[in-house]
């Protein structure tokens, strides 16, 4: 093989090792550019808390939300009706814990993309935005709901016979809250909303105790 001949394959084998050597180049940002494609893929917090709810999760906090409101409506009563001070802290103390309660679950239900309202077949007592015109008929359906004609009967008492009502009704408001957390604790999966079941149901023990004393002293 002359001198010539030789020279012109060295070369060729140069070209075709500059050539292999981009092709595997391209290959790699290819590659590179599916893995940033598939990371940006990757599910958000919102739809994986998603994936981490179950029907009891979001049963929970579509209920629990009005269960809250309507806790909240009668603590509202009490600044201007209770004659009790330790009742009307309570009632403060009520509102204080629930209201965030209820935005927390508003956000999960929208991050699990669940509507924050109960179904359409669903209603709430007491809970209407125009004076007379509440939705009858949940307080049969949720555990420790009072009716329509038992808020009218509170918002209409004042003094002791107030405070007398406003215990009665939230121990049994709170006993139902505490049901509902339980049945969460046993059959959720979302480790957020059972750590909100399980505080609910400590704090609302709790509460219950408070008026009950307050109940057997007025």
């Amino acid at each position: 093989m002359t001198p010539t001949i030789l020279r012109r394959a060295a070369l060729a084998g140069v070209a075709l090792s500059a050539l292999l050597t981009v092709a595997a180049c391209g290959g790699a940002d290819d590659a590179g550019g599916m893995t940033h494609d598939a990371g940006s893929a990757t599910p958000s917090a919102s739809s994986s808390a998603s994936a981490n709810a179950n029907d009891a999760d979001v049963m929970f906090a579509q209920m629990m939300i009005p269960h809250h409101q309507q806790a909240v409506a009668m603590a509202d009563l009490a600044p201007t009706r209770a004659s009790d001070s330790e009742l009307k802290d309570l009632a403060a103390k009520i509102k204080a814990a629930q209201d965030p309660e209820i935005a927390t679950m508003k956000g999960w239900l929208t991050a699990w993309g669940k509507p924050t309202d109960l179904p359409s077949d669903h209603s709430m007592p007491g809970m209407s935005a125009t004076p007379g015109h509440g939705m009858p008929g949940m307080d049969a359906g949720m555990p420790g709901m009072m009716s329509e004609q038992q808020m009218k009967d509170l918002a209409a008492a004042k003094g002791p016979a107030f405070d007398k009502m406003f215990a009665e009704m939230m121990i049994a408001h709170h006993k139902g809250a505490i049901d509902m957390a339980r049945t969460e604790q046993a059959d959720g999966s979302n480790p957020e909303a059972k750590a909100l079941a399980a505080r609910i149901a400590s704090d609302q023990a709790a509460e219950v105790q408070t008026l009950q004393k307050i109940l057997d002293r007025l």
